[in-house]
């Protein structure tokens, strides 16, 4: 079972990628960020023509998150299990095939005194409590998505450069940490402890050709799922070609 994850920075300029995509990888589950639409506009029939049975969050021309699955999709929540529903579109979660899934979009902080930090690491905190409401350490679960934090160092192309900024900074780290506490394991850095690893390069500048990026996708695991997780990968192809999102889709294999 192949399982992905994209944040495609706007599903209606992107759809044309993202059927590409799909038809040359066949996920079997795509979890997917920054839709940028509402519900009525999701082009759920588009994906049903697919073989894709889909749910999504949506919240207009800001974030947005879907699942897309072909293998059974149930159990869906829209939003958090427990405490206040967040007023932005940011998770929803489900089970496909037996593997609960949780698709998020991380608030991205924007500054280390702005009021978005503040609500990052609550937010982060409010996604164990949902984690540990919907499902068990002991069960197959992948938490997947962007999640605005690079977990260490190697992470980012150059650590001074995020000295006093945001996505690196020790509170995200820790609220990160404290998720993958619960039960989680970063897969795709578990098979591939290489540095210069990402699956973020900004539009401006040249980023992406001078290699400076960040990992802030990933796909969270736990233990019973990492043992059949046979293969990870960042498909930097993806973010090659015309009018590509600024992110990489994240794949795992599970046998």
């Amino acid at each position: 079972m192949l399982i992905a994850t994209w944040n495609v920075n706007s599903l209606k300029a992107r759809l044309p990628r993202v059927q590409g995509w799909i038809e040359e990888n066949q996920p079997d589950v795509l979890c997917i960020q920054e839709t940028k639409m509402t519900e009525a506009a999701f082009p759920a029939l588009t994906f049903q023509e697919m073989g894709y049975e889909t749910a999504h969050l949506g919240q207009g021309q800001w974030n947005g998150v879907a699942i897309l699955s072909k293998v059974g999709l149930t159990d869906v929540v829209a939003n958090f299990a427990t405490g206040e529903p967040d007023a932005e579109a940011r998770i929803i979660s489900a089970t496909c095939n037996g593997v609960k899934v949780v698709c998020v979009y991380v608030p991205n902080g924007r500054e280390l005194e702005h009021d978005h930090y503040q609500y990052k690491l609550r937010w982060m905190k409010q996604l164990r409590d949902h984690v540990n409401t919907i499902a068990k350490p002991t069960e197959d679960v992948v938490v997947t998505g962007d999640f605005n934090i690079a977990p260490t160092d190697i992470d980012v192309w150059d650590p001074a450069v995020f000295i006093g900024a945001t996505h690196t900074s020790e509170p995200e780290r820790k609220v990160l940490s404290d998720l993958c506490a619960w039960g989680l394991t970063d897969i795709f850095r578990e098979q591939h402890p290489e540095p210069k690893l990402f699956s973020w390069w900004d539009y401006r500048d040249g980023s992406f050709h001078k290699g400076h990026g960040m990992r802030i996708d990933y796909l969270l695991v736990t233990k019973s799922l990492a043992a059949k997780t046979t293969e990870t990968a960042i498909d930097r192809n993806a973010r090659k070609g015309e009018k590509p999102s600024d992110h990489a889709p994240v794949t795992m294999i599970v046998s």
